[in-house]
């Protein structure tokens, strides 16, 4: 099927145009190439190059890969009746391309930025990685994977350099309801934007028409709305000069907001852009270097032959409605990615392929689309909103488009509420087992993102946890990339189930009771959620219903501890095997915050072992002592270093990275013994 009537290559500007007429990729444009980390030498890979620049893209309206994209129909289209957009790209790859393993790692970028590297690499941080620091310790280079970041998101923060956006069409002249919520953390606020922190806004359409529009206040996400009368707000903005001026894109309340309550504005805004695009320009991208190449970035089309993706938290998300909306069959019906890793992103999706998307909020925001049924990939039921239903994020699709899948979660993702209802029954009775094309790896006693060593407190009355995960996630990479590329069964699965009583409610939950450690009485886990019949699998991607209605909330079921309130089942680190500390995937907030039962967002705790028997006497911890467990340093570095190669015999970690944990844990020893020693 032909996309563009364009032949041939050649030069514009700054970049290289070309054509194709087998895929929905129609010309990239090259802004910039350049040599990464001086030229230096990854291992036998050799050195990196860095492209970035813009694809462009055209998309049938009429195939049936598209009908899932909202508002399709609605779209502009050219004289060849498909639909055109454009995405920024970053591509990292081996300059001589043939040196590399084949493999086209694809990080779906969180807001814009690029995580992995961090993560994986333990680099610093950067939207740019160019420099040897920002590569880091060189690990997914050294192993040949070319690193590709594509714009999905249409809405990061204007004027950030170096972020990566999607720039989709409008449905013109198609109106909706927009809904924002949002808490400020002082007083003296009088006008806030109608965004997710600094993201885009939709501007409200007719802002001064009284009836489309409406505030209100509450002190909890499930309490009772205060609606706060039409006069004593409005659409407006207060300028440098202390001067109230109209400004469709914020709310302005002449008496302030209050700090710590719940504001909520939902207006009507017209124009909407096609948000799902963005899940099309991840697919199209990568489906165009898998299968065509592009000569103009230095990849023949038998440099790629597989596709991972890899997602963070948001990111993760992202990869669920994906893969749920189907979007993992291209065009011709081919499988676009061939395994995914999905990271801490829960049971969660979000709002990414909807009318008025916004898709930075999180699972943490208040009664958005994230957390909705299904939760599980394979056949899930729910009676209690109405009639039975029977729904998983994979029923339904395409055999061949199904991608070897890890999913992985840190215990934050199960104190929140929806890891657990990925593989259990939501009347939560009996557990359900992955499908054979799945893994799932929980990594006991760890929070959202590992806080650093050693941590502080900060909202919460604890300091943060870092037992670190990353280490796990090197060998998962390389084990999911085995699976796919070779067939090479992955480990089994490792997370907490009913089965063996590791998965309970809270009042089964055995913590320990620690001096000054209070444990969250009700943590708040999903709610039904109803938008309106839109936001189903077989609706239009239209809620019609905001603030949504809302009904019982689903269980939560979460990791049962040992006798020092460590997790029992999961993934356990040598840190948290050869514990010096109990390590929490939940933080509630200090008491001065005046949020006593709600959970720090994202946050876990960390409390120290007792340093010797002497400490434990003096403050009544029930946990053993550090020195009552372990003699001294090299009794306690052997230890761990006798669990880190269990775990890398088992292919969970890495024998390369086992010096590294070992040094690792003698700081944690140097910081909680040696310095606290008295003196």
């Amino acid at each position: 099927m032909a996309r563009s009537k364009l032949s041939g290559l050649w030069l514009v500007a700054f970049g290289v145009w070309a054509a194709s007429a087998a895929a929905e990729v129609v010309r990239i444009e090259v802004d910039t190439r350049a040599d990464v980390a001086g030229g230096m030498a990854y291992g036998k890979v050799g050195p990196y190059e860095k492209l970035r620049g813009t694809l462009h893209f055209a998309v049938d309206p009429k195939v049936p890969a598209n009908h899932k994209i909202t508002d399709i129909g609605l779209a502009p289209t050219n004289a060849a009746g498909l639909v055109e957009f454009h995405a920024d790209f970053f591509l990292l790859k081996p300059k001589d391309i043939a040196r590399g393993n084949g493999a086209l790692l694809l990080e779906v970028s969180n807001r814009g930025g690029k995580g992995i590297l961090p993560m994986l690499n333990q680099a610093a941080a950067s939207r740019d990685p160019s420099e040897v620091r920002e590569l880091g310790d060189g690990f997914l280079l050294e192993q040949g994977f070319s690193l590709f970041w594509v714009g999905w998101q249409l809405d990061p923060p204007p004027g950030e350099p170096d972020l990566l956006r999607v720039y989709p069409p409008a449905a013109a002249g198609v109106t909706g309801l927009v809904r924002s919520d949002f808490v400020v953390r002082t007083g003296g606020v009088r006008d806030h934007s109608l965004a997710d922190g600094d993201h885009v806004p939709y501007p409200v359409a007719e802002p001064e028409d009284d009836e489309l529009h409406t505030l209100t206040v509450r002190d909890t996400p499930l309490g009772e709305r205060e609606t706060i009368p039409r006069e004593d707000w409005q659409f407006a903005r207060v300028d440098g000069s202390g001067n109230v001026v109209p400004d469709a894109t914020r709310v302005y309340l002449a008496s302030g907001f209050t700090p710590k309550r719940i504001y909520e504005v939902v207006y009507t805004a017209a124009n909407p852009p096609l948000a799902g695009l963005g899940l099309a320009a991840i697919r199209d991208a990568v489906a165009h270097l898998k299968n065509e190449g592009a000569p103009e970035l230095g990849m023949a089309p038998a440099s790629i032959d597989r596709a991972l993706a890899f997602g963070i938290s948001q990111s993760g998300r992202v990869l669920r409605q994906y893969l749920y909306d189907g979007f993992n069959a291209d065009e011709h019906a081919r499988r676009v990615f061939d395994g995914v890793l999905s990271h801490i992103a829960g049971g969660a999706r979000g709002s990414f392929n909807v009318r008025f998307a916004q898709p930075s909020r999180s699972s943490s925001s208040y009664l958005y689309p994230n957390e909705l049924f299904p939760f599980s990939d394979g056949p899930q039921s729910d009676g209690v909103a109405g009639p039975l239903v029977t729904d998983g994020l994979l029923v339904g699709l395409p055999a061949n488009s199904i991608p070897k899948i890890f999913y992985t979660n840190s215990s934050n993702e199960y104190w929140r509420g929806s890891a657990a209802l990925t593989h259990v029954t939501v009347d939560r009775l009996r557990d359900l087992l992955p499908v054979a094309t799945t893994r799932i790896y929980h990594f006991a006693g760890t929070q959202h993102g590992p806080a650093a060593f050693p941590p502080r407190t900060g909202d919460g009355r604890l300091p943060g946890n870092p037992n670190a995960y990353s280490w796990f996630m090197r060998s998962l990479l390389l084990k999911l990339d085995a699976w796919v590329a070779a067939g090479v069964p992955p480990p089994a699965s490792v997370y907490p189930t009913l089965a063996d009583k590791t998965l309970v409610e809270r009042s089964a939950l055995r913590f320990p009771a620690i001096p000054g450690v209070e444990v969250p009485r009700a943590p708040r886990g999903p709610v039904r959620l109803d938008f309106g019949p839109g936001l189903d699998r077989h609706g239009n991607g239209v809620p019609t219903i905001e603030p949504p209605k809302v009904g019982q909330p689903y269980l939560v079921l979460l990791p049962q501890v040992d006798a020092d309130g460590n997790e029992l089942k999961g993934l356990r680190s040598p840190e948290l095997a050869v514990p010096l500390a109990t390590y929490m995937g939940w933080q509630l907030y200090k008491p001065e915050l005046g949020r006593p039962d709600e959970l720090v967002s994202l946050q876990g705790s960390y409390v120290p072992f007792p340093r010797d028997a002497a400490e434990r006497t003096r403050t009544g911890d029930p946990r053993r002592s550090i020195l009552e467990r372990y003699p001294n340093r090299e009794s306690y570095l052997a230890l761990v270093e006798q669990m880190a190669k269990f775990l890398a015999t088992d292919g969970y970690l890495r024998a390369e990275d086992l010096p590294q944990i070992v040094a690792q844990s003698g700081e944690r020893w140097r910081v909680l013994v040696d310095e606290r020693a008295p003196r």
